[in-house]
């Protein structure tokens, strides 16, 4: 396995504004980062300045970091499966503004969670929605992929299952512009057996069966608190959590995930360096 197939970082802080991402990424020693281009617990923010995006462009290309190795996140309120009109209203705008964000630092990716339907209204009827809002926002921009992200099932969320994720990019008019980031943590929370050989192969026999291979864009790669099928979304540092060393060592060595960002989320910042390089080290 070459090493240089695999585009592995974390998301990285903009303190300072999005300009910073690449320097912080870098200072991490990651190939790849993820960032929020707005604050992600509002849901307005102030545009991005001309110069701001300028220099964020020019950092990126004195760092090395190609748009197709950087994975934006959309902000925690966002949910484009809302029962409620006017919070599916709010939903809407703030993801075509992050698109928007996305088109004008030359990104093409934005990693999002699909959407929850508050146990107010059948799945079927809230994924139907989830597509129409993406529908809607990709007919207004270009060039930017929007990425669903696997969820736990916590709650009300949806894009726990394959099929679900399935059935979202089956509404979708414009398949080019639309693929799926696996989260580690948040697939095994969701029942998905990565940490054994066996469920490891089952899980992606699953994933191309469903969605199809073509569309595997991202990995945002944890460790899980919680064990296989507990539908709780808590992140644990590698090698900390139930998943176990011999998933992370398959995953670095799988060819699936060469060529894509693999993002570490996991909640100690100070390990980041250390867990990208042990990672890079697990590459035979």
């Amino acid at each position: 396995m070459d090493k240089s197939n695999k585009y592995i970082g974390a998301h990285v802080s903009v303190g300072g504004g999005v300009a910073s991402a690449p320097v912080n990424a870098q200072n991490i020693g990651a190939r790849a980062f993820a960032l929020f281009t707005r604050n992600p617990s509002r849901w307005t923010a102030k545009p991005i300045s001309d110069k701001e995006a300028d220099l964020f462009k020019q950092r990126c290309t004195e760092t090395g970091y190609l748009p197709e190795y950087i994975l934006p996140h959309d902000g925690y309120l966002i949910n484009l499966g809302s029962p409620d009109k006017e919070k599916l209203q709010l939903s809407r705008a703030a993801f075509l503004d992050e698109l928007n964000r996305c088109m004008q630092l030359g990104l093409t990716m934005l990693n999002f969670h699909p959407g929850s339907h508050l146990k107010q209204m059948p799945v079927d009827d809230c994924l139907n929605l989830i597509s129409d809002s993406i529908n809607l926002a990709l007919e207004q921009t270009s060039g930017v992929k929007a990425v669903i992200e696997c969820t736990a099932g916590q709650g009300s969320n949806l894009g726990y299952s394959f099929e679900q994720i399935a059935h979202i990019i089956d509404r979708v008019d414009d398949k080019s512009r639309v693929g799926v980031c696996i989260d580690t943590c948040h697939a095994f929370a969701a029942g998905y057996d990565l940490a054994t050989a066996e469920g490891y192969a089952e899980t992606w026999r699953q994933f191309d069966s469903a969605i199809g291979p073509g569309y595997l864009s991202a990995i945002h790669l944890n460790d899980s608190k919680k064990g296989l099928g507990s539908k709780v979304d808590r992140h644990a540092p590698l090698g900390e959590g139930t998943l176990g060393n011999e998933f992370f060592n398959m995953l670095m060595n799988d060819p699936r995930t060469d060529f894509i960002p693999i993002i570490l989320e996991t909640p100690d910042e100070s390990l980041w360096p250390q867990e990208i390089a042990r990672l890079y080290g697990m590459i035979k």
